[in-house]
């Protein structure tokens, strides 16, 4: 085989090569070392402005001494005081009492969504295309500027009476429902073929059973994106279970640390044990979950 030919048929194997995922979504295509080189670089770059933070927290929870200007693959001095001194300041009951409200409050959040999203996606009636932009509407409005009639309502709930403040509902029920998870929902309902709702009304199916045994199964990708944005937007609360609290023992873990990182006779150790332990639930959350994550985000780009 001649030179032309051999570097002919070396360049058809590369371009007939199947090209990475990696490649794909970054838009790369194939090039010499020099290129390959950079990418390299550039991922390491990107890996290390993530990950040194992550590690910095996890190797500082179990370090007697943690120095944040120096940074190790292991502790220096291996220990778990900090976390036991964490528990002693609470931090497990804050932990408990954040798992608390973030059950009630997502449980809510998700049952809220698909009840309205159905009403919104598979009815009509006039003003649904006002009701759509007051749930954007919410979601324009900074926390700052509802502070303050949020925590009147709170101290007395409407036609109730209720005082709420120094309970666990004082928190749950302003959670419980979110414009975002209902427009994900309504978007991702009407994108369901009509035809699978009217065979199944053929059958007898009736409103309950179509949207428990048609409609959700179909939702199981928005469902994932709403539960995983439900979770962070609930448990990444601050200024709410400041509004609702009564006690300082009413915090929630986030509000805590805060406590934690202005008190003089509590080191950076013990303040990133408390981080970790409110790190460990988003992690666990985003594992079981990141496929559904994955899926509704792609189905939601692909649809149309």
């Amino acid at each position: 085989m001649s030179a032309p030919a051999a570097v002919r048929s070396a360049r058809r194997r590369r371009e007939a090569a199947p090209t990475t995922r990696f490649d794909t979504a970054l838009g790369w295509t194939r090039a010499g070392a020099a290129v390959t080189a950079l990418r390299w670089v550039l991922v390491a770059l990107v890996v290390l402005v993530f990950a040194v933070p992550f590690l910095t927290v996890v190797l500082g929870a179990f370090d007697a001494s943690p120095d944040a200007t120096r940074f190790t693959l292991l502790p220096s001095d291996l220990t778990l005081q900090n976390f036991v001194v964490a528990g002693e300041r609470g931090v497990y009951g804050f932990l408990a009492h954040s798992l608390v409200i973030l059950g009630g409050g997502l449980l809510l959040q998700v049952a809220i969504s698909v009840l309205t999203a159905y009403g919104l996606a598979r009815f009509r009636f006039r003003g649904q295309g006002v009701v759509l932009v007051l749930f954007l509407l919410t979601m324009m409005l900074p926390e700052e500027v509802i502070a303050v009639p949020l925590s009147l309502v709170i101290g007395d709930l409407p036609v109730l009476g209720t005082n709420l403040r120094g309970t666990v509902f004082g928190v749950i029920l302003p959670v419980a429902m979110w414009g975002f998870s209902i427009l994900i929902m309504t978007e991702f309902m009407r994108d369901i073929p009509k035809e699978i709702e009217e065979a199944a009304r053929l059958d007898g199916v009736g409103e309950l059973r179509m949207l428990l045994l048609v409609i959700l199964p179909l939702c199981r990708p928005a469902l994932g994106v709403v539960t995983i944005f439900g979770f962070m937007m609930i448990w990444d609360q601050y200024l709410l279970p400041l509004i609702a609290a009564d006690d300082p023992s009413d915090y929630t873990l986030t509000v805590a640390l805060s406590l934690l990182r202005s008190d003089p006779q509590v080191g950076s150790g013990v303040l990133l044990a408390g981080a970790l332990l409110a790190l460990v639930p988003s992690l666990v959350v985003y594992l079981l979950m990141q496929r559904s994550l994955v899926t509704g985000i792609t189905s939601g780009a692909t649809k149309g």
